[in-house]
């Protein structure tokens, strides 16, 4: 279950409780938010309120947002790029488009429902609805990542992600040029007070730390490769949107005339983690995928 706030600011007192989330958090209906308001999953300042509710300045305003209720989490026949896989873990290499696991508006055709089908089980830790998932990669990016097949390989792998001892390596192309060949962005992510469905930095948020090297200048843009430290949720583009250089592509946190049709140009190239049986250092790559190649050549051609 996702939990989301909101403070009323001063322009919205008086508005009904019912119209100010739908206004807010347009992925919900009306008719969604008067239903969630019913079953008391939305909350003024800790308290249930009803849907002509009006709200005042300063009102905290928390919904929680139920995950989608699927009976059968069925295997399905989609192809997918297997790396490596043996008895313990998966590589895939994820194409642009596809969501990792279900969720609210993407019950099925997710990596999960695929990899289930391919590789007949998954580790049981994240429940019913994120089985096998250690880590996650946004559903525009593309690039590795590593599910487990059973319990142990799951504790074995999501342990190397919370010490940080994974290899996590993404290439990204950004508007602007970089003027410095390498550096590290260290600022905190939360919950973007403004818009509760993005990310942003802001004071107390939780520390993520990016580091990143310049690849090539091309013109206005910018061929980067970043490392993670940590692994908050849309780190990167967060990220490289605070310091004026954010993501081509990116119709959330890039600018407003977005470019190409595939998300953000963002690529986890490198995956390294240390395997749950053998115990030995296991690294991955994998290539640009061709759209991002072939835009990088047009640039490289202007």
């Amino acid at each position: 279950m996702e939990k989301m706030t909101y403070i009323v600011q001063e322009e919205d007192h008086g508005e009904r409780i019912d119209k100010l989330v739908a206004d807010k958090f347009p992925n919900f209906s009306r008719n969604q938010i008067k239903k969630m308001i019913k079953d008391e999953q939305v909350e003024v300042n800790k308290q249930s309120e009803k849907p002509n509710y009006h709200v005042k300045w300063g009102d905290i305003i928390t919904i929680y947002e139920k995950d989608p209720e699927i009976t059968e989490l069925v295997p399905e026949n989609i192809p997918i790029d297997i790396h490596f896989q043996d008895k313990d873990v998966i590589v895939i290499n994820k194409a642009s488009g596809m969501v990792v696991h279900p969720s609210q508006g993407h019950y099925t055709g997710t990596l999960v429902n695929a990899a289930l089908y391919h590789c007949n089980h998954l580790s049981g830790i994240n429940g019913e609805l994120r089985p096998g998932v250690v880590h996650r990669i946004d559903k525009d990016t593309t690039g590795l990542l590593v599910m487990a097949k059973n319990d142990h390989a799951h504790n074995f792998l999501a342990k190397q992600f919370k010490d940080k001892t994974t290899t996590r390596e993404y290439c990204a192309l950004v508007y602007g040029t970089i003027a410095h060949n390498k550096g590290t962005i260290d600022a905190p992510i939360g919950r973007d007070p403004k818009d509760r469905k993005k990310m942003a930095v802001v004071a107390g948020g939780r520390s993520a730390v990016t580091h990143f090297e310049v690849v090539e200048r091309l013109g206005d843009y910018t061929l980067i490769k970043c490392v993670l430290e940590t692994g908050r949720t849309h780190q990167i583009r967060v990220h490289l949107r605070y310091i004026d250089h954010p993501l081509v592509g990116d119709p959330k946190y890039g600018r407003r005339k977005v470019i190409g049709e595939k998300g953000q140009f963002l690529h986890a190239a490198k995956l390294g983690f240390i395997h749950p049986t053998t115990e030995e250092y296991m690294e991955f790559e994998v290539p640009l995928p061709d759209y991002f190649n072939q835009f990088i050549d047009h640039l490289r051609a202007e």
